[in-house]
């Protein structure tokens, strides 16, 4: 199981076998959400959160090796995320409203998903994933950043759609320096 409270515990060493139309069906469910993100589909990505979500992006530093461990903060404390439902909400607002600065004009993004593991998780029809992301994005003239990392997530089945809901977030950014000027998007 991932625990993503902690992000330097490694997701597993190797991942037991799962049913193969599992596995396609939860990739494709990625596939689609990075679709939606990069077509700045908002609304129809935010159906794709649980009510309960928890979306955290810890700091990373950079530690020498026996201080690996603390190489990302824990959940009590700083962190570039760590939002709930109503906050995400409010900052979806933001970003596409007329008036936000970081997103007007709007970022061109390219969300590149690969790695993905799954695990069955603790209850029925929930599932621990890890999966690696690029994260391109464009924004003016001359602005280009890439963020690379990767996310565990907690996914619940649902009868939408969709067929899945995002419970849970953990976002593991590969760069302990953002040169970025913001991080009005999502990941």
């Amino acid at each position: 199981m991932i625990d993503t409270t902690s992000p330097t515990i490694p997701f597993l060493t190797k991942p037991a076998p799962i049913d193969v139309a599992l596995q396609q069906e939860i990739e494709q469910f990625y596939y689609w959400e990075a679709k939606l993100l990069n077509d700045r589909r908002y609304p129809e990505w935010f159906a794709l959160l649980a009510d309960d979500i928890h979306y955290l992006m810890p700091i990373r530093t950079t530690r020498v090796m026996r201080e690996a461990s603390q190489e990302y903060n824990g959940p009590r404390d700083y962190a570039h995320f760590d939002e709930d439902a109503l906050q995400m909400r409010q900052r979806l607002r933001k970003i596409t409203s007329d008036v936000s600065w970081s997103e007007n004009p709007a970022s061109r993004t390219r969300h590149v998903i690969s790695n993905v593991m799954v695990v069955d998780g603790e209850r029925s029809g929930e599932y621990e994933t890890s999966n690696v992301f690029v994260v391109y994005r464009n924004r003016l003239e001359r602005q280009v950043d890439i963020f690379a990392g990767e996310r565990k997530d907690l996914l619940r089945r649902t009868g939408s759609d969709s067929g899945f809901e995002i419970v849970r977030r953990t976002i593991l950014l590969d760069q302990s320096t953002i040169l970025s000027n913001n991080l009005s998007f999502f990941f």
